[in-house]
C-alpha cells in the first residue's frame, strides 16, 4: 500500500501499519504521476478546505488520467452526499460532481461513495462538550442527518475494490438511523451524563460573516459557501439506501452513539 501524504501530515500510523509513504503535493502533476506508478488501485479521499479548483477538482482529474495510463484495476472516489443537487454556492460540491462525471466516463472500474457526514468530525465538539456541556448548533436543529461511522466508511472503501456489487456504483453512505441535528447533543448528554446547553445561532449570522469575509478574502468567502450549504440543508440516507449498502458490504452499520462511546469512554 502506498500513501500519498503532505510533509505536514501525521502519517506515522500509516507507516506503522506498513504503508509505503510518498510525500508530495497534489498541485504537482509530477508527484501525482510518480504516486500512481505501479499501483493496482487508487483511493481518493483528499479534500482541500479552501483550494477547491486545484485540489478537489484538478488533482482528482489528473489522478484519474494517470490511473488510466497505469491500467489501474479500480478507482474509489470519496464524494459527498448531495453532490448531484446543484448547489451553486458550494464549490466543493460542484467539484465533486464534476469529478464523478469524469470518472464515470473514464473507462476505469470505479466506486463513488457519497458520505452524509463523518462521525470523527464530531470528536472535537464532543471533547469540548465533555468539558463544559455546551454544544454549538448553527441553523435548523430539526434538519435530518445520518452520520456514518468513520471506521465503517474505511471498511467500505477498502472492500469496494474487490466486490463485484460495488463496481461502477454511486452509493450514498450514512449511518443506520436518521437523526435530527438536535439529537447529537442529546447523545453526548447521555454519554457524559450531562444536560446539554445548546447554543443555536441563526444562519443569517453566517451570511453576515461571509459578506464581511468577502471584503478581505474572496477565496475564503467562496469556501465558506460550502460550509453554509452543509449547515442549511439536510444530508441523510434513506432506509433503502442503508439496506443496499449493508447488503453489498455484508455488515451492519454502526450507530453514531456506539461510535462516540467507543472513542470517548476509553
Amino acid at each position: 500500500m502506498r500513501a500519498f501524504v503532505r510533509l505536514t501530515s501525521r502519517y506515522s500510523e500509516l507507516e506503522h501499519r506498513g504503508a509505503e509513504i510518498f510525500i508530495g503535493d497534489l498541485r504537482e502533476k509530477k508527484d501525482i504521476k510518480k504516486a500512481c506508478k505501479g499501483v493496482q488501485y487508487v483511493i481518493s479521499t483528499h479534500g482541500s478546505g479552501s483550494d477547491t479548483l486545484a485540489i478537489d477538482y484538478r488533482a482528482n482529474i489528473e489522478l484519474i488520467d494517470y490511473a488510466k495510463d497505469n491500467e489501474v484495476q479500480h478507482f474509489v472516489f470519496i464524494s459527498v452526499l448531495g453532490a448531484e443537487r446543484g448547489y451553486e454556492d458550494a464549490p466543493v460540491f460542484k467539484a465533486k460532481r464534476a469529478v464523478e462525471r469524469y470518472l464515470e466516463a473514464s473507462g476505469l472500474n470505479y466506486t463513488i461513495l457519497r458520505p452524509a457526514g463523518l462521525a470523527s468530525n464530531l470528536l472535537p465538539l464532543a471533547q469540548r462538550f465533555r468539558e463544559n456541556g455546551i454544544y454549538l448548533l448553527i441553523g435548523d436543529p430539526k434538519n435530518r442527518t445520518s452520520i456514518v461511522s468513520t471506521d465503517d466508511l474505511a471498511r467500505i472503501v477498502v472492500d469496494s475494490v474487490n466486490l463485484d456489487a460495488a463496481r461502477n456504483q454511486i452509493l450514498a453512505v450514512g449511518g443506520p438511523e436518521i437523526l435530527s441535528r438536535e439529537d447529537v447533543p442529546k447523545i453526548l448528554g447521555s454519554i457524559f451524563n450531562k444536560e446539554p446547553v445548546i447554543i443555536n445561532p441563526p444562519l443569517f449570522l453566517i451570511d453576515g460573516f461571509r459578506g464581511a469575509l468577502g471584503l478581505f478574502n474572496p477565496e475564503a468567502q467562496k469556501a465558506a459557501g460550502t460550509f453554509r450549504t452543509l449547515l442549511a440543508n439536510e444530508f441523510f440516507c434513506k432506509t433503502e439506501e442503508v439496506r443496499k449498502l449493508e447488503g453489498i458490504y455484508n455488515f451492519q452499520l454502526e450507530t453514531l452513539e456506539n461510535f462516540l462511546q467507543r472513542y470517548l469512554t476509553v
